[in-house]
C-alpha cells in the first residue's frame, strides 16, 4: 500500500546505527509513516527535521526508535512516528506500531535527525 512520510537520508541512517546499535539481524532503519493508503498526488510533509526521542523493543525480536516531528510524537492517525530499527526473524516492520502501542516506549537524550519528505509507491 502507498504512503507518505520521510526517509532517512543514507548519512543520517550511518550516523543513527552508530548511535543506536541495532538489536536485531534484519536492520530496516529506513522511513518514518505519515499517512497509509495515499495516492501519488497526496502532498508531502513539510518538516525535514525530526527528533530521536526514544526507543522501544519488544525483547522479542522488534525494535523502533521514537521520532519527534513539528514537537510531537504523535502521527494524524493516532499512533507514534518511529523508525522501525531493526527486526528479528518473523517480524516485519508494521509491527512497531503494535508494541508502541502496547508497550510505549522508553525516552532517550534527543538527537536531531534530517529527514526526506517522500511519496512511496510500496
Amino acid at each position: 500500500m502507498p504512503y507518505t512520510g520521510w526517509k532517512l537520508p543514507d548519512d543520517e541512517r550511518a550516523r543513527l546505527l552508530a548511535l543506536f546499535p541495532p538489536a536485531y539481524a534484519t536492520v530496516v532503519a529506513h522511513h518514518v509513516t505519515l499517512a497509509f493508503g495515499v495516492g501519488p498526488g497526496a502532498p508531502l510533509p513539510k518538516e525535514t527535521q525530526g527528533t530521536i526521542t526514544g526507543i522501544a523493543d519488544d525483547g522479542a525480536g522488534v525494535q523502533a526508535l521514537v521520532v519527534s516531528i513539528g514537537n510531537t510524537t504523535r502521527r494524524p492517525d493516532g499512533s507514534t512516528y518511529h523508525v522501525t530499527w531493526s527486526l528479528g526473524p518473523g517480524r516485519r516492520p508494521v509491527e512497531s506500531n503494535d508494541v508502541l502501542r502496547a508497550r510505549g516506549w522508553t525516552p532517550v537524550p534527543p538527537v536531531p535527525v534530517r529527514l526526506e519528505p517522500r511519496f512511496f509507491p510500496r
